[in-house]
């Protein structure tokens, strides 16, 4: 072993053993190796002798760096030279009578010698090198060897340069498109006879390099003359190859590929029609089947589905009569087999099952009434959606528990059901009395199913009805057109055995939800839907991730129905005590209710019922009282002892404030300000009540983020609600909220003044000319930051929040200005920042990136007001 050799094993070396320093040595002393001008020379020395597969690999991937970037300063010499060696060694000839090592060496150190002649081909083929493809053909008599690396060759070939599966330059397009008419012209037909005599000869005795072969052949099809494989020796070699059992699996599934490349050949639609026609590929449909091995199926089940599409994209083509009576009597011949191999075979082949039918029940739309056979493969298509859409029993209990692999496959199946519930909606459009029937009836198997298929044959069958419901207009669904009515009304009357799963009360409500436009119309189903929604089945089922989305949709349901709902709120409330009181009572101290969204949503849905003038004012003021005061009443003695929580108690503490603010707010939602201004001061008084409590959580934790922006929230609440009785709260809680404001923070601020500008006008003059200076000098010196940073540093956080802010400053000056308040730039108290914001104003309107940004800020500065 020379010092060469020595130094390309040190710079492959990963055990960590060598020295970082020596390593870094060697890979220095290779670089240098590389410039001499005997590097070519050296490497293929090497490759002749040494049989180290990191110095073949070295010396291999030299050469082709050297041939791509010296190529043009090559000696003449020096490239014949390395045209002979490089082909020596693929044919394996001897390079001055020296055999070469690497015809032992690993399938990577062949592949990439035959990247080399790639690279070679595509600088000299046809020009300078015009005959490598004719003078490799003699040397494929030595075996399996050499025609092993003439595949190599070819599938390099089509990588590198031919196929259009990978982007290309216009240049290496240019380059392919002469390649392939050489190719053409000189050789494809003894590649192809090449092709033939090596299967014909090897195929009982080397399946595997005929399986390498034709392989290779399948990516050729495309552009070579069809007639050289298309003639009664070549297909009927393939076919055998298919049918004759006994054979390897794989030189079958290698045959099947060569003839979905055949089939998928592009070529007028007339002769396209006979050539499917005429390959008789029904000869091979029984191979779909359990007792034949799983890649040979899937291979043929490929080959059937590309046939099947084909097909189908001639018959729309076809001009003729004729022609389209042949085209669909092959459809009807295939589609038996392609429904089996759906409901079969993997993923990859079910997909493209998936877009043919698609393609299919397209078609279906020209015919009008559809005839029986095509009925026939309605159905049949709806069986293949259902048998596909159903999960597997092995991952039942993952599923419930949603554990990491349930969730996998719980992301997987709803990816791969995307498209079949495109086709089934597109099934429902062209039959939609035969979609319903066969719904209907998957509810009622999928009821009477054993216990152990029960769970997934009925979340399946509840899937079918909610993409049922998602392919229907309003309209429909409030009509109740054709068997709507009965799916419906089993549907809430059924009680599933397998209510408990997860999976299954997930789909159940949200089911039961999509078809409420049908529950709207229909009043007498309110009472089962409430009760769905509202016991162990919804709200108080034993699944947290069920409960929790109960809790949302039940909200929903609430917003759609609404003053329907009057007539249950005191059996609605009755049911949600437990849960009321999870939040009301004085043990309130849940780490799981805190930071969960389930409390909020039921609030909200609460809120929204009891907040409609159909309510009487007695009950509607001791609904809301029976909510508000224990609410309030445990935040007043948390606050009393704010000052004494220990560190262990201080973050739960905080934590249920927090979530007793965001339930007062969601509750106060479904109060109108009509209503609590207006019809009801009574209400109205209750809020302002509550916001005088909230108010006190800025004082006593004027630096706890969270607190501070729920009460925020609550605010911008009351605005809304409580109208202008919100103006003696806002003095003390805008300057609670200004004292301790980030920029972050300061944005929602903004928002605020902004909400109380466009909804009150000049009304507000008095409050914003008293925070105006503090608000303007707190923010121009924050955001001379943003001007003053550049680069890296400008992508930090705390520069974005600031870029936020100086966003949100723009739109709170222009609604200033749009509302006449542009007077309280001129106050006494403010007039002292005038000029800074002028500046401000000036320079961003000329270099800010943002052009709709400019436009704003030239409004500003064009109002009289302003100059």
């Amino acid at each position: 072993m020379d010092d060469v050799e020595r130094a390309i094993l040190i710079t492959f070396d990963e055990s960590g053993a060598i020295d970082s320093e020596l390593k870094s040595q060697a890979v220095n002393f290779c670089q240098q190796i590389k410039e001499t001008p005997s590097i070519c020379s050296l490497c293929i020395e090497k490759l002749c002798f040494c049989k180290l597969v990191q110095v073949q690999f070295w010396c291999l991937q030299t050469l082709h760096e050297v041939i791509r970037v010296k190529y043009g300063s090559m000696s003449l010499e020096e490239k014949n030279f390395v045209r002979k060696s490089v082909f020596s060694m693929a044919c394996l000839e001897g390079i001055d009578d020296k055999m070469c090592a690497v015809s032992d060496s690993p399938a990577f150190i062949k592949n990439k010698l035959a990247q080399i002649l790639v690279t070679l081909i595509y600088l000299e083929y046809p020009l300078i090198w015009s005959s490598i493809f004719v003078d490799f053909l003699p040397h494929l008599s030595k075996g399996a060897l050499v025609i092993d690396m003439f595949s190599r060759l070819l599938k390099a070939l089509d990588d590198e340069l031919v196929s259009m599966d990978y982007p290309r330059t216009p240049e290496e397009m240019g380059v392919a498109g002469r390649v392939k008419d050489a190719m053409r012209l000189q050789c494809v037909p003894q590649i192809v006879r090449a092709w033939y005599d090596i299967v014909s000869m090897f195929r009982n005795s080397d399946p595997e390099i005929c399986t390498t072969v034709l392989d290779c052949m399948s990516r050729y099809v495309s552009w070579i003359d069809i007639g050289l494989i298309v003639n009664d020796a070549f297909i009927l070699l393939l076919f055998e190859l298919i049918l004759i059992d006994g054979l390897s699996e794989q030189l079958r599934g290698a045959a099947a590929g060569c003839v979905l490349a055949v089939v998928s050949k592009r070529m007028n639609a007339q002769s396209k029609l006979s050539l499917l026609k005429n390959l008789q590929l029904s000869r091979v449909f029984g191979l779909i089947s359990d007792d034949n091995d799983y890649d040979l199926v899937s291979r043929v089940a490929a080959l059937i589905t590309g046939y099947a599409m084909e097909v189908l994209e001639c018959s729309k083509r076809v001009n003729s009569e004729d022609a389209k009576v042949v085209s669909m009597e092959l459809l009807d011949e295939v589609l038996p087999t392609v429904f089996y191999a759906m409901q079969n075979c993997e993923m990859d082949a079910a997909f493209s099952i998936v877009q043919f039918l698609s393609g299919y029940v397209a078609t279906m739309k020209m015919f009008s009434p559809l005839q029986e056979k095509q009925m026939l493969h309605i159905s049949q298509i709806l069986e293949v959606i259902r048998t596909q859409i159903r999960y597997d029993p092995m991952y039942r209990n993952n599923l419930d528990i949603l554990d990491k692999i349930g969730m996998e496959e719980e992301d997987r199946m709803v990816e791969f059901r995307k498209d079949l519930f495109v086709l089934l909606r597109n099934v429902g459009r062209v039959a939609p009395e035969v979609t319903q029937i066969f719904i209907r009836n998957s509810l009622a198997s999928a009821i009477a199913s054993s216990s152990d298929r029960n769970v997934e044959e009925v979340e399946a069958a509840l899937s079918l009805i909610y993409a049922l419901g998602e392919s229907m207009s309003d309209e429909a669904m409030r009509a109740g057109n054709g068997l709507l009515s009965e799916l419906v009304t089993n549907l809430l009357s059924t009680r599933f055995p397998c209510h408990s799963n997860r999976l299954v009360a997930l789909v159940y409500l949200e089911t039961i939800t999509r078809y409420m436009k049908f529950v709207q119309e229909n009043t007498q189903y309110i009472p089962l839907v409430l009760a769905t929604l509202l016991d162990e089945r919804g709200i108080h089922h034993q699944n947290i991730y069920v409960s929790r989305r109960a809790s949302y949709l039940f909200m929903r349901v609430v917003k759609l129905l609404k003053s329907k709902l009057v007539p249950f709120i005191e059996t609605i409330l009755q049911s949600l005590e437990d849960i009321v009181a999870r939040f009301t009572s004085m043990n309130f101290a849940s780490k799981e209710a805190a930071g969960s969204e389930d409390g909020v949503h039921i609030f909200e849905a609460i809120g929204l019922l009891i907040g409609m003038e159909d309510v009487p004012l007695e009950k509607q003021s001791d609904y809301l009282s029976s909510l508000l005061t224990p609410l309030c009443r445990q935040v007043e003695v948390m606050l009393m002892n704010a000052k004494v929580l220990n560190p262990e108690e201080s973050p739960l503490k905080l934590a249920n404030i927090q979530q007793i603010i965001m339930v007062i707010n969601a509750l106060s939602k479904g109060f109108g300000g009509r209503l609590v201004t207006g019809s009801r001061p009574a209400i109205g008084h209750m809020f302002k009540q509550t916001l005088d409590v909230l108010l006190q959580i800025l004082v006593e934790f004027p630096k706890v983020e969270p607190l501070r922006t729920k009460v925020l929230s609550f605010i911008h609440c009351m605005v809304d609600t409580i109208g202008t009785s919100v103006f003696p709260y806002l003095p003390k809680a805008l300057e609670q909220l200004l004292a301790e404001s980030e920029p972050k923070e300061m944005v929602g601020f903004l928002l605020l003044l902004n909400q109380l500008i466009c909804k009150f006008s000049t009304l507000v003059h008095d409050i914003l000319d008293e925070v105006f200076p503090a608000i303007a000098g707190r923010i121009l010196s924050s955001i001379r930051r943003v001007a003053d940073s550049s680069g890296l540093e400008a992508n930090t956080e705390e520069i974005r929040e600031l870029q936020e802010l100086q966003k949100t400053l723009y739109t709170f000056l222009h609604v200033i200005t749009m509302h006449d308040l542009s007077s309280i730039f001129l106050s006494p108290r403010s007039r002292g920042y005038l000029n800074s914001i002028m500046h401000l104003l000036l320079h961003t309107s000329c270099h800010h990136k943002d052009i709709i940004t400019r436009k704003e800020l030239d409004v500003i500065l064009l109002l009289p007001s302003v100059r």
